[in-house]
């Protein structure tokens, strides 16, 4: 069997991954993106090459036996960033953990290390594979040793064999070195000959072979200037050789058994991933890791199997699991039930449980404390079974989700993992993914779900010391929780939809969706398959000879974006972009809405998402009811299908009147924009008159537009160009319009540039109710990436903030409803608007209650609004 050793060059690898990645911290505020990108190369290493030895060389220091020769060597390079410095110690931590063996040598580089190995271990009949960035090390290349390069990235690499060096230079191995000599090299500030660059360096040695020889045969080198040049740096060009061949007798007191891979420690490895965040890496290690971690921590349980033996199971402060599996959990299979409490686990099997009285009084009770993961979920999932669920005091998935808004926690484990916790596995693990996955056999289920019950357990004290340390206990226990109980009872009510109204409407589309097919067959003078990009891209191209906009790799393009440009230049493309828009309604929202509605119940059920955007706002799925689009009247109409459950009842909306703006005005403490709204003056006219400097009465349309344009854009950190797009005019214009809405609204512009220093110093930025956004990217080297995260830390307290005041406003609104003995019920919160199903007779008292109630939700430096309007469907209460 053929022996295989992989070398490594750490500083190279560790400097490609440093700025290949963004900046990332985990939750200690340590720098990970070297030891991140560092990690993946490993892992690739090790799935891909199998090494039977493995060495990873560090340069020793700044000094080595080349500044004798050369003081100026490398001289140029800038100083190591602090944020990579302070990953090298977690790098070789990590080296250990995987049991990779590292050596670094006084006086010498990683280079010279990896070159007198290779060599060694060639002669004891190795494979070798270098890996580096640096190709100082392809003169190292021969039959038996093969030198990596990464590329851009860090996991894409060259692979340099003397094949592969011959067809990209034309040279063998040894003569990278003469090139070298030649050339120089810039980065490690290697003179060579100046004026001589690759392609010269390149086409001499293919003539002369070496560079001595061509030294020693300047008279035949063609041309004056470069014979010239050669003669000067004579001595330049024999040091620069010298300086970049790599020393393959250094003093190594290694030998290649020393360097022998014989596997990592598991244990050590995860532990190391944890204390990094590296959740992703974590679901790498696969089965082996979990498992390991399992058997370390052996789980007892007992199987419920009469209900006289729940007693011990149904004390106070219990974590309570319902196992769904189902993303669309209404009416979904309950597949087991396990609870943890003082006692011990215990498996509670679907059939004992929704047959068991005990089980459902003790479900009911208000007074018995349950730990949840999911509570929105959990209860959802019981009241389709019958059984309402009480009692919840701690929700682990959205104290976990408040911690960090960013992390995607997809089950148990995943939290569980996040603290340290490693009892449970993933889901993926136990039940599988895509094709394969299925419910394992009710030994294996149940030892599962026990474990997530204890994990819930163990989480809970973990998560209230985090909440209280962060300040966003009261964001918890008084927003979140009261809301998630809200949404359970808003997603179980659900909307009810007149299903012929819909087919109706499905019908004018598809004659509407005919008529513009024959229009535009007509226009294009013959039929075609519209939906066709590729048919559709010949006609518009090149037969009606429209100017190519944007190209793909299997032709022209014609999405949205390059059809908008095109409207004016032919009717057609009106038509084409019409007839888009409403096949995209006929199949996403009638077709869609149509599938979706429950056979029994006749309504749509949509799922809120509470713990899943960045800034704290709700979005829906199955079906998305915030999405409907509305700037269209065949799409506004969709919502005439959305009516109230019982007859003499109407729909009742509720909308907060620029909300962000108004939160805008609060937190920049702005004010120009606090007097507009104390005064309740139009803000966009408002704004026109400030920035254009002219009276309200001069105020034009236009400018209104504009206004509007960047007041809505200042909220979402627009930039130059996303306002040109907007507004259809100059970049220049568009800076110079923010540039005088800066000067005079200074609030705003002071906000701005103080939030952003306030991201960088603490890495995150927080709403008025403390929810937090973790911004790492703001330190980022790369402009883009920076400038995001500082439009980020702009807007996520403005959009954060209004969040969270229609969650309280939501919190309130039910409470208040309760208190009055209504019977209106809440039924959707799309963006900034509450709507509600209500008899007629209690229209009065909402058009009391709901804006006071609103308007009341936190107290601001200007006054909160809200329109309403109530009518027989969700389309005529707008």
């Amino acid at each position: 069997m053929t022996k295989k050793i992989v070398l490594i060059d750490g500083n190279s690898i560790a400097y490609r991954a440093f700025f290949a990645l963004p900046l990332l911290n985990n939750d200690k505020g340590v720098h990970t993106n070297a030891i991140y990108g560092f990690t993946m190369i490993l892992m690739k290493i090790l799935e891909e090459e199998k090494p039977s030895h493995m060495l990873v060389a560090f340069d020793a220091g700044k000094t080595t036996f080349r500044h004798e020769t050369f003081q100026e060597y490398k001289g140029g390079r800038q100083k190591t960033p602090p944020e990579l410095s302070e990953q090298f110690p977690f790098i070789r931590e990590l080296l250990d953990a995987y049991q990779i063996s590292r050596y670094e040598l006084e006086n010498y580089e990683a280079d010279d290390i990896i070159g007198t190995l290779s060599k060694k271990a060639e002669k004891e009949g190795f494979e070798v594979k270098v890996i580096s960035g640096d190709k100082d090390l392809t003169q190292l290349v021969t039959k038996h040793i093969t030198v990596d390069i990464t590329r851009k990235g860090i996991t894409d690499v060259d692979s340099y064999t003397p094949d592969f060096i011959q067809e990209k230079y034309g040279l063998s191995p040894e003569q990278i070195i003469d090139m070298k000599g030649l050339m120089g090299d810039t980065s490690d500030n290697i003179p060579g000959v100046p004026g001589v660059g690759e392609k010269t360096a390149i086409k001499l040695l293919k003539e002369f072979e070496t560079l001595e020889n061509v030294l020693d045969s300047i008279d035949k080198v063609s041309g004056n200037k470069l014979k010239e040049r050669l003669q000067e740096n004579r001595e330049q060009a024999l040091m620069s050789k010298k300086l970049a061949t790599i020393d393959c007798q250094a003093p190594i007191d290694i030998t290649v058994d020393d360097v022998m891979f014989e596997g990592f420690d598991v244990k050590k490895v995860t532990a190391i991933f944890k204390e990094l965040g590296f959740n992703t890496l974590l679901e790498k290690l696969g089965d082996e890791a979990t498992e390991e971690e399992i058997s370390v921590e052996d789980i007892g349980y007992e199987i419920i199997v009469e209900e006289n033996l729940l007693i011990k199971a149904l004390t106070n402060e219990v974590a309570l699991y319902v196992e769904v599996l189902e993303e669309s959990y209404h009416q979904a299979d309950i597949h087991g039930i396990a609870i943890h409490n003082e006692n011990g686990n215990y498996f509670i099997p679907v059939e004992i449980a929704l047959t068991s009285q005990a089980f459902k009084e003790w479900v009911v009770d208000d007074s018995k404390q349950k730990i949840v993961y999911d509570g929105k979920k959990t209860a959802v999932a019981l009241h389709w079974k019958g059984i309402e669920l009480k009692g919840v005091t701690f929700d682990v998935l959205i104290a976990a989700y408040l911690l960090n808004p960013s992390e995607n926690f997809d089950d148990v484990a995943s939290v569980a993992r996040k603290n340290g916790l490693t009892i449970v596995q993933s889901d993926e693990v136990v039940y599988g993914k895509g094709a394969k996955r299925a419910i394992p056999d009710k030994e294996k289920l149940s030892d599962h779900l026990v474990r997530k019950g204890q994990a819930i357990y163990d989480l809970k004290e973990k998560l209230v010391n985090q909440l209280e340390e962060n300040d966003q206990s009261s964001l918890f226990y008084d927003l979140e929780m009261p809301l998630s109980v809200i949404l359970a009872e808003m997603e179980s009510t659900g909307v009810k939809v007149d299903i012929e109204r819909l087919k109706e409407m499905g019908k004018d589309l598809t004659e509407q969706l005919n008529a513009l097919e024959e229009k535009i067959h007509e226009l294009a003078g013959g039929e075609f398959n519209i939906n066709s990009p590729k048919q559709l891209g010949v006609i518009l191209f090149e037969k009606l000879n429209l100017p190519v906009i944007k190209k793909t790799k299997t032709g022209y393009s014609t999405s949205a974006d390059v059809l908008e440009k095109l409207e004016d230049q032919h009717e057609i493309v009106r038509e084409i972009l019409h007839y888009r828009q409403l096949g995209k309604l006929q199949s996403t929202y009638i077709e869609g809405l149509l599938k979706v509605v429950h056979k029994d119940t006749h309504r749509v059920h949509t799922r809120f998402n509470q713990v899943l955007t960045t800034t704290g706002r709700l979005s829906s799925t199955d079906p998305n009811l915030q999405n409907i689009p509305i700037r269209l009247e065949e799409g506004k109409k969709i919502r005439q299908a959305f009516v109230p459950s019982k007859k003499d009842w109407v729909i009742f909306a509720a909308d907060y009147s620029q909300i962000e703006l108004r939160v805008l005005a609060h937190i920049a403490n702005d004010q120009n924009l606090i007097d507009a709204f104390q005064h309740d003056l139009d803000i966009h006219t408002k704004t026109a008159m400030d920035v254009f400097h002219v009276n309200e009465d001069e105020v034009t349309s236009n400018m209104r537009r504009q206004a509007k344009a960047v007041n809505f854009g200042i909220v979402y950190g627009i930039s130059d160009y996303g306002l040109s797009q907007s507004l259809g005019i100059t970049r220049k214009e568009a800076g110079e319009f923010i540039k005088r809405y800066l000067e005079s609204f200074v609030g705003v512009q002071q906000y701005m540039e103080d939030i952003v220093v306030d991201a960088r110093e603490k890495g995150y930025v927080k709403t008025l109710l403390h929810r937090r956004r973790y911004i790492p990217e703001i330190t980022s080297r790369n402009f883009n990436l920076r400038s995001f995260a500082e439009r980020t830390a702009m807007n996520t307290p403005i959009q954060g903030s209004a969040a969270d005041i229609i969650k309280k406003a939501m919190i309130d609104m039910a409470e208040r409803l309760k208190k009055e003995n209504t019977q209106t019920k809440l039924l959707l919160q799309v963006h900034d608007e509450l709507i509600f199903e209500a008899p007629k007779e209690e229209i009065p008292l909402l058009e009391k209650i709901v804006p006071e109630v609103m308007e009341n939700a936190v107290e601001l430096k200007v006054p909160l609004k809200v329109d309403y309007s109530y009518g027989d469907s969700w389309y005529d209460a707008k």
